[in-house]
Parts: C-alpha cells; structure tokens; sequence
C-alpha cells in the first residue's frame, strides 16, 4: 500500500531534499511538499489527508504546534522536524512523539519514517497530542506519556514515586499502586526526569525525592520511599543524594 507523506517546512530547499531522501527509501510512498508555512501547512493536511506529515517546529508565521492544535482530525503520525531547541524537544519526548533533528540525517530519516509507517497500522489515540499541547506550556508542570504494547498512559510527574531498569524496559511505580512497563532504558529517562526532582540512587533505580521517607543505614544503606519500598543506595551516589534533597 502506497502511503500519502506531507513535508511542511518554510525552506523550500530543505522540502526538496527531504523529497530526494524518502525517494531514495523505496517504501512506497507519495511525497508532496505543498507545507510552506503554518497556514498552507493546515490547508494541505486537510487537503491531502496525509497519513505521515514531518513537521517543521519554527515557522514565518507561528510553528508546528500551531498547525496540531487547528487541525481538526489528526488521523495521521507525526514526525517534528527542529533545529536543537532544549524546550521544544523535551516537550516532544516526555509526549513520546517522534522528532529528526537539522541538518537531518538520512538513517535517522529512514528510522523515523519506518516507524512511522508501522504504527499506521494502530488505532490513533489524541492522548499524546493532547499531552504534547500541555507540555509546551512553560508554566505548566510536563506530563509524561508511558506506551505499552496495549496502551497509553499519561502521567503526571508527582505521581511518579520510582522506576526500575529490567535490561532494555523500565518499571513505572505510581503512587496508586499502579506499575507499567515500558520499552524504554532507564538512562532514557533518568536524562528526561534528573532535572524534575527525580534522583537516580543505582544503576538500577531512579526515585521521586519528594517521595523519599528516610534514609536507612542497614545492609550498605538503603532509602525508604512513603509507600514503603526500600531502594539501595550505591556508595558512589550517597554524598550527591543527600545534596539533592538539602535542595528540595
């Protein structure tokens, strides 16, 4: 099945070479470049009814967020197009969207793009663009959405209590009791929630300090999380731990 794929990207030349690359792919696909801008962005989405649209941040006339939020169906998946913006791109990963960074990179390209066509496959679900519009709010605090292999869940940062690495997925403990999986490292996380008031104690183990109970010095040293858990503490991290939580 051939899939519609839309560039919307204010240079033009940057839109053709896009163009050339995915050409170069042979995954069956039918390009257009009609994007120029936030509003011949919106137009052609609604126009063409892409199922893929690769998406420029910074634009003339506003930026991408702009042409998701006056889009009315979003039947189709996302792929951000961004020079490094720290903002931008860290909204775009705690809402688990997929993003190519300029000067863009063909195997990066090829990635995104593969990924993309696979998930077409999924029934859509707004709770990640949703998740997207809140987290570009600066004075909002990020929500973070987890995918499972059959959901997903958008937290909120505070009732995140610890995470777990299990080999290449991390564990989600919430403060409900509730746990998830994901297909994600620990190191991923640990690079999107250090600056949140979360702390990684052990190579294995990243904690919510606000959810810290005490500090116990048994078996090497270990700390007690509120709702009980008893976490280790590596020796390496022990002064750098108690530093974060005078911080709080």
């Amino acid at each position: 099945m051939t899939r519609k794929v839309l560039i919307i990207d204010d240079e033009n030349p940057t839109r053709e070479f896009i163009r050339k690359m995915l050409e170069s792919f042979d995954l069956k696909l039918e390009i257009y470049t009609d994007g120029e801008n936030v509003q011949s962005g919106i137009e052609a989405i609604e126009r063409i009814k892409p199922d893929i649209v690769l998406l420029d941040i910074q634009m003339p006339d506003g930026n991408g967020f702009d042409v998701l939020k006056s889009v009315a169906h979003k039947q189709f998946e996302i792929i951000f197009i961004t020079a490094f913006q720290e903002f931008a791109v860290q909204a775009i990963k705690f809402s688990a969207l997929d993003y190519i960074l300029k000067p863009i990179d063909a195997e990066e390209l090829r990635s995104a793009v593969t990924n993309a066509l696979q998930l077409l496959s999924h029934k859509k679900d707004e709770h990640q663009l949703q998740a997207l519009q809140h987290n570009i709010q600066p004075h909002l605090k990020r929500k973070l959405v987890l995918k499972t292999q059959e959901s997903i869940f958008v937290v909120e940062i505070d009732d995140i209590v610890h995470c777990e690495a299990d080999k290449n997925y991390t564990f989600f403990y919430l403060n409900d009791g509730k746990k998830i999986l994901v297909s994600k490292t620990l190191k991923d996380y640990d690079t999107l929630l250090s600056g949140l008031q979360f702390f990684r104690v052990h190579q294995s183990h990243l904690i919510n300090l606000n959810c810290v109970e005490r500090y116990d010095k048994h078996d090497g040293g270990s700390v007690i999380l509120k709702d009980g858990t008893a976490i280790p503490l590596s020796p390496a991290k022990k002064e750098q731990f108690f530093k974060s939580l005078d911080q709080l």
